[in-house]
């Protein structure tokens, strides 16, 4: 395969309203089918007049959807597009003073357009890539890649194919668009005010389905380090939300096992391991079908009508529709300090409790970080002989409620932002 790579002279400055296709067409008139067109992000936005006129803070904040870190005055954050980049793509370079430039709004449909002009123009078809320039998470220095495209494949997928020697390839799934922005780039240059370039010579499949680069873009669920950064860690703690329905999708029992290795790392009094952890998959049913007969009865008995216990006991349904139960377990035995008056032990009693909500809190938030919805609820404190005889748990052993694990069927609800300071006392 031989390549060939050259910038597009002629341009000029683009302003919002030109025709982009026809300034390409007419500085770059003998294209054939089969060239790639590769086009800076910069001069589609001044074209679709995607330029923002005030504080360039201001234009951040509007395009990002997830600020996933911060470091001084850098914000690494993504767009609507699910791009994960610094200050949202907004970029204050070669634009009028007082202004920025935005991303496109849809960079896949500008490619199209582009595309589709240049074949109403010169009567070719070709694939047009629209790039922008990224940092890149654990590599120093930035690199262009495709935000946009039209006409072509953006991923090559070689998975199930044999190397040279005999080896199936299981994991190798190529992003040829990307490999195509950078390469133009090239040639192209950030100071040469040549926005476009010609990529000729390089098989590529057409994009069929019409994915376009949103293909690029990672799922969220398979993101291993979405939640990577510490700012990105403390989203897991105040962004998690209790879960109420959940798919029907099996939990990684090794996922939980490392939320319960976290677990364990709380702060516990006098040097000792509180905490217990049962995991309850199959006694969910007969664990929760004698924990509504104990709470019925103890209803019955303080004189509910059997309207109000079937409205009270119905949200034991958020438990019984997770896939999978952990019910914590605070034992004291052999750690609690003996006092002979109730004042000191009851509060060696609350320094173990405290531990044990401590280890709770670690346990939900690791869940959160891993992708797992989670629901504590407090039932099985109000019967713990039934608990420990339904899960065959010694008598020392004493239930703190219950966590539901499982995937969540909907995003969560929005939470109303706290003033923090509503909660602080100084002195």
């Amino acid at each position: 395969m031989k390549l060939s790579i050259w910038p597009v002279d002629g341009i000029g400055e683009v302003r919002a309203g030109d025709d982009l296709a026809a300034l390409i067409a007419t500085a770059e008139p003998d294209l054939v089918d089969g060239d790639i067109v590769v086009v800076t992000s910069k001069v589609v936005s001044k074209a679709e007049g995607r330029t923002f006129v005030g504080d360039r803070e201001a234009a951040i904040d509007g395009e990002t959807v997830r600020v996933v870190a911060t470091r001084g005055e850098t914000r690494i954050v993504e767009t609507r597009h699910g791009f994960v980049l610094a200050a949202a793509g907004v970029d204050a370079s070669n634009v009028p003073a007082g202004s920025v430039a935005l991303l496109p709004e849809d960079p896949d449909r500008s490619a199209g357009r582009l595309r589709a002009g240049l074949r109403r123009r010169l009567g070719v078809t070709v694939a047009v890539v629209v790039t922008d320039t990224f940092g890149r998470p654990w590599r120093n220095g930035l690199t262009d890649v495709a935000i946009g495209a039209a006409g072509i494949s953006p991923l090559v997928d070689h998975r199930g194919q044999v190397d040279e020697h005999g080896h199936p390839l299981e994991m190798t799934v190529t992003a040829i668009a990307d490999e195509i922005a950078s390469a133009a780039e090239l040639v192209k240059g950030k100071l040469d005010g040549r926005p476009v370039a010609v990529v000729r010579g390089l098989t590529y499949d057409v994009d069929p389905d019409g994915l376009g680069a949103r293909a690029l873009v990672r799922p969220a669920a398979e993101d291993m380090f979405r939640l990577g950064t510490a700012e990105a860690q403390r989203q897991a703690v105040t962004g998690r939300r209790t879960v109420r329905h959940f798919t029907d999708d099996a939990v990684d029992r090794a996922t939980v096992d490392r939320a319960i290795t976290a677990a364990i790392t709380a702060p516990a009094p006098h040097h000792t391991t509180p905490w217990r952890f049962v995991i309850v998959t199959d006694r969910v049913k007969p664990l929760l079908d004698a924990m509504v007969d104990a709470w019925v009865a103890d209803l019955r008995d303080d004189g509910f009508t059997d309207e109000q216990i079937t409205r009270r006991t119905r949200r034991g349904e958020l438990l019984r529709g997770a896939p999978l139960l952990v019910v914590p377990c605070l034992v004291t035995t052999g750690g609690a300090h003996d006092y002979p008056d109730e004042r000191r032990s009851r509060a060696e009693r609350e320094m173990f409790l405290v531990s044990m909500g401590a280890a709770v809190e670690k346990l939900l938030v690791t869940l959160a970080a891993d992708g797992l919805g989670s629901a504590w609820v407090s039932s099985t404190m109000f019967c713990k002989p039934v608990v420990r005889d339904v899960l065959d748990l010694p008598d020392d052993w004493d239930p703190m409620g219950a966590v539901a694990i499982g995937r969540a069927a909907e995003p969560p609800a929005a939470r109303p932002a706290r003033d923090h300071t509503a909660f602080v006392v100084d002195r």
